[in-house]
């Protein structure tokens, strides 16, 4: 039986992000979801867990998740390096960053699992739709959406998850999205990555030991996904609020 530990749903679950959970487990044959919240022990401390998920939080939340998740640091690093699936979508990535930085220059100080840090600009939030290439065996088109008030920072030149077509990376200079570091996937992309993007889901659902990962309603997801992507291939936008 695959196990997936969904962290602190109570939390973070913006844009609909939990759906990347609900699909996981509607397509796997055998999967058990476990959901932690703040005053649970995550599973992964104690027994084992073949993937863990977290996604888009306010920044009050940041703050009670790295406090949360401080003292299983080495925990996930290990979990890292032995090739355990782990995915962050949203400003979750930047839990695992060295700190968020605000305006005001005060840094909230991360798990510094990722070598990267977020600067904060509360004032200007910027939404945009994102079209990249994942290369995995083959490569394939990754498409996404973007809500952030907050840009990171850093060299991810050789861990990059996705490369920008269209949209940018994990900031506005750069055309690298996120970061990869063994099978722990990084992005700001946020709401339901994996419905929108099932060759992806597929990708995942391998790293998780699925030989002949079957999605639910297949034929249907692929074929949205072939009209997202002429739609995001014809018409995109970029715009600052």
């Amino acid at each position: 039986m695959i196990k997936i530990e969904f962290l602190f749903p109570e939390i973070c679950n913006l844009y609909g992000d939990p759906f990347n959970v609900k699909y996981l487990k509607s397509s796997l044959k055998e999967a058990e979801v476990y959901e932690t919240t703040l005053m649970d022990e995550p599973k992964f401390a104690g027994q084992e867990i073949d993937m863990i998920y977290m996604g888009s939080m306010s920044e009050r939340a940041q703050e009670l998740v790295i406090q949360k998740l401080k003292p299983y640091k080495e925990k996930l690093q290990e979990l890292i390096e032995n090739n355990k699936v782990i995915l962050l979508t949203g400003n979750a990535l930047e839990v695992f960053g060295n700190y968020i930085e605000n305006e005001d220059g005060r840094k909230l100080e991360g798990l510094g699992i990722i070598d990267t840090f977020a600067k904060r600009d509360m004032l200007h939030r910027y939404n945009t739709l994102f079209l990249g290439e994942f290369n995995a065996e083959e490569k394939m088109k990754i498409m996404g959406y973007k809500a952030t008030s907050s840009f990171s920072y850093g060299n991810n030149e050789n861990n990059y998850a996705f490369k920008s077509i269209k949209g940018v990376g994990i900031n506005k200079e750069s055309i690298l999205e996120g970061f990869r570091i063994n099978n722990l996937f990084a992005t700001y992309l946020i709401g339901p990555l994996l419905v929108v993007n099932p060759n992806f889901t597929k990708y995942i659902m391998k790293l998780l030991g699925e030989k002949e990962p079957q999605l639910q309603f297949e034929q249907e997801a692929l074929k949205c996904y072939e009209i997202r992507l002429k739609e995001f291939e014809r018409e995109f936008t970029n715009y600052l609020q």
